[in-house]
C-alpha cells in the first residue's frame, strides 16, 4: 500500500520540475485549494483521488476544508483531524490525532490549513467513531514540496 501510494505520487507529478505540466506549474507564490473541489469535504467522494489529481502541492499552500455545520436539515457532521503517523492513518487510529476543525468550522468560507512544514499530512474525517476514514472515504495524504526558481 505504502509503495502503490508512493509511486502514485510521483508519476502524477512526474513532469511538474520540467515545467511540461502547466497546470500543476506555479511560481513561488503559494495557493488556496479547496479540498475537493466543488465536492468540498463530503461523505462519499474519494480524496485520495483529489489529492494526486491536484498536487503537487508546496509548501505555504493552503487547504480550504468545507462542510455543512450539522443543523434539522443536515445531520451529517464532519470534522478534520491531522493523524499522528502513516500507520495511524492506515488503520484510522485517532489515538493521539489532532483535530483542527471541528463540525461548525467549515461553514461559509470553510476552515483554513496552511501547509508550512516539508511533511506528510494525514488528514481525516473523526466523526462517528471515524467511520467515514475506516470506509476510505474522507481521508488523503499532502505531502508539500519546496518550491524553486527556475
Amino acid at each position: 500500500m505504502l509503495c502503490a501510494s508512493m509511486m502514485a505520487l510521483s508519476l502524477a507529478n512526474k513532469d511538474w520540475q520540467f515545467g511540461s505540466n502547466s497546470r500543476n506549474h506555479r511560481s513561488t507564490a503559494s495557493k488556496k485549494l479547496v479540498v475537493g473541489d466543488s465536492q468540498s469535504w463530503r461523505y462519499g467522494s474519494n480524496y485520495t483521488d483529489w489529492a494526486i489529481k491536484t498536487s503537487p502541492f508546496f509548501i505555504n499552500d493552503t487547504l480550504v476544508f468545507k462542510f455543512d455545520a450539522p443543523s434539522r436539515a443536515n445531520p451529517f457532521q464532519h470534522s478534520v483531524y491531522l493523524m499522528r503517523s502513516f500507520w495511524h492513518f492506515l488503520a484510522c487510529d485517532f489515538r493521539g490525532a489532532k483535530m483542527v476543525a471541528n463540525v461548525k468550522q467549515g461553514g461559509g468560507e470553510g476552515f483554513e490549513f496552511r501547509m508550512k512544514r516539508w511533511m506528510p499530512y494525514y488528514f481525516a474525517c473523526g466523526e462517528h467513531d471515524g467511520a467515514h476514514c475506516r470506509d476510505g472515504q474522507m481521508k488523503f495524504i499532502a505531502m508539500p514540496l519546496h518550491q524553486y526558481r527556475y
